[in-house]
């Protein structure tokens, strides 16, 4: 029995090393890419490639010339292919690129690279391509013999190796039979593109409104029950010049300019043809913005229900949007008064959103991107596509959290419950941008979602640094910190403990001035003040003493649980 009990503890204890060992795996496997990558840089001096962080997460800030994969039967990515052509290197092959075990795509072409080729015994690596260097080195057997067998297609053009070696590894021309059968192709598709052409030609000098009549055949016969005016594919066409100006691009489409019959300016989004089918986007947009009107909701002049065609056509903003104009360049920069009223004019704009309509409607996708502005630097609301209609009684519940990267409310994320708090989180963060100038996660040098790296900068007493630097000091101190401590109301990780849409109006007016004579720019001592009395906060409510009251709303307001960034889901 004695003997049983010592067999199982020991089998226990084995498990309990295997689980160890592979955790340390899965968790160190990027860690060990990270270090033979940088051995790279810093051999070949590539101070202008920025890598930090993860190479491989968030997939959209992958390091630049590297291939990750995301495949399901891989659960932590792994870099597969390396492109580091017309880079610049210098000097020989460095044999870091040994080390990574998954590489199947390694392109080192056009670069200045000398000496022997190493022996790269890597088993996963399909495509070696060293071309135009200056290697002059044998070429290891190894890789020979993988060549030979069909297994790496190997490029060597171009090096002085290839003086001493003809094989098809040295040549663009891979053998005679490809040569042969590019001769017999070329003309046969050539002809085939003449025929086709003709074909076409043929079709167009039917009628010169060819064009529009093919579109016409597509028009959907049942328009939508909305009362807002229905244009059709040639009324777009007319109205776009011919879909001359492109103004924006994105997942959907392309947004094109246009000018009415009566002078007023429009932009028509249009979305892709091959979206078209499977777009979820379009009916909700066209219902909710049908049934809204509100000075800072963006206003639907019309729509086109194409089965090539879909489209909506809305007023024109030739003042772009917020995240534009808070991160692009040092040419423009926004006051803080101008940062106030945008600010306000969203947050009205969410309101009548959530608090006049019946049901109340929840955009989803609040971020300075759907924030248009226009000749007036007016905040309007913009991109309805995610929004859904929602009742207290029965709150949305759905199988996947929709929105963007950095704007997602972590409650929402966790629990799929949709309320009107999720909108005031999204608000929240681009009270931030609006603060600080900078994205909402923010990858320099390590990756940090915008409300933890504030409140990390005010834990530290340091309230100016993150105030954007292109205010140049010229905001109200007093303000400022109202600002601050409204925006991180907005981000509370629990809805219960956000603020309403209608309170977060009330409280931008209050600090909106009325007259010129109630600006007051900060200072250094008025900034100086504010930072001495944060830091003594903290200290009072690391030691456990001072008031109980406003240490706890201290504490509450930025030393709070920093909420981890949820990944992205939805578009």
């Amino acid at each position: 029995m004695f003997t049983f009990f010592l067999i199982h503890i020991r089998a226990h204890t084995q498990h309990i090393q295997h689980s160890l060992f592979c955790s340390h795996l899965f968790h160190c496997f990027l860690g060990v890419a990270v270090n033979y990558m940088k051995e790279v840089k810093k051999h070949y001096n590539l101070a202008r490639i920025n890598w930090n962080g993860d190479p491989c997460s968030p997939r959209e800030y992958s390091w630049e010339g590297l291939t990750c994969d995301y495949s399901k039967r891989n659960q932590n990515p792994r870099i597969v292919a390396v492109d580091l052509s017309t880079s610049g290197l210098k000097g020989g092959l460095i044999i870091s690129f040994m080390n990574m075990a998954s590489l199947e795509n390694l392109d080192l072409s056009h670069n200045n690279l000398t000496g022997a080729i190493p022996d790269y015994q890597i088993k996963s690596l399909k495509v070696l391509d060293l071309s135009y260097n200056q290697l002059d080195g044998p070429i290891p057997n190894y890789i020979l013999q993988r060549s030979q067998a069909g297994l790496l297609d190997l490029r060597l053009e171009g090096n002085p190796v290839c003086s001493k070696v003809k094989d098809t590894y040295c040549s663009n021309k891979k053998n005679t039979k490809s040569t042969m059968l590019i001769a017999v192709i070329v003309p046969v598709v050539l002809v085939s593109l003449l025929v086709v052409m003709c074909i076409l030609w043929k079709l167009c000098w039917k009628g010169k409104s060819g064009d529009n009549e093919d579109y016409a055949m597509y028009e959907e016969e049942t328009p939508l029950h909305i009362d807002i005016k229905r244009f059709t594919y040639a009324d777009l066409k007319h109205i776009t010049n011919d879909f001359k100006q492109i103004v924006g691009k994105g997942g959907f489409g392309t947004v094109y300019h246009g000018t009415m019959e009566n002078g007023d300016e429009v932009a028509v989004k249009v979305l892709m043809e091959t979206s078209i089918a499977e777009s979820t986007d379009f009916l909700p947009e066209v219902q909710t913005l049908s049934k809204v009107h509100h000075k800072n909701l963006v206003t639907l002049q019309g729509y086109c229900q194409n089965t090539k065609c879909l489209a909506l056509v809305y007023d024109f903003m030739p003042r772009g949007n917020l995240q534009q104009l808070l991160r692009e360049g040092d040419d423009y920069s926004l006051t803080w008064e101008q940062r106030l009223h945008i600010a306000l004019d969203s947050a009205q704009g969410l309101e009548y959103l959530h608090e006049s309509c019946t049901p109340s409607i929840v955009h989803r996708d609040v971020k300075t991107a759907n924030i248009l502005l226009d000749k007036n630097l007016v905040g309007i609301i913009a991109d309805f596509g995610l929004s859904r209609a929602f009742n207290d009684a029965h709150t949305h519940i759905s199988t996947v959290a929709a929105g963007t990267l950095g704007y997602l409310d972590p409650e929402y994320h966790a629990t799929f419950q949709l309320t009107i708090k999720t909108d005031v989180y999204s608000f929240g963060i681009v009270l931030l941008e609006i603060i600080t100038g900078k994205p909402p996660v923010l990858m320099d040098p390590h990756t940090y979602h915008l409300p933890n790296w504030v409140r990390q900068k005010i834990a530290k007493g340091s309230i100016q640094d993150i105030v954007d630097k292109r205010l140049l000091d010229q905001y109200d101190a007093n303000s400022l910190q109202s600002v601050v401590d409204l925006a991180m109301n907005c981000v509370e990780s629990a809805a219960i403990d956000r603020p309403s849409m209608t309170e977060v109006v009330s409280r931008l007016k209050v600090l909106l001035p009325t007259t010129p004579s109630q600006k007051q720019y900060a200072s250094p001592s008025s900034t100086k003040s504010m930072n001495d009395e944060m830091r003594k906060q903290f200290q009072l409510l690391i030691s456990g003493e001072g008031n109980y009251e406003s240490s706890s709303s201290f504490q509450s307001r930025y030393t709070s649980r920093m909420t981890e960034l949820p990944p992205l889901s939805g578009r």
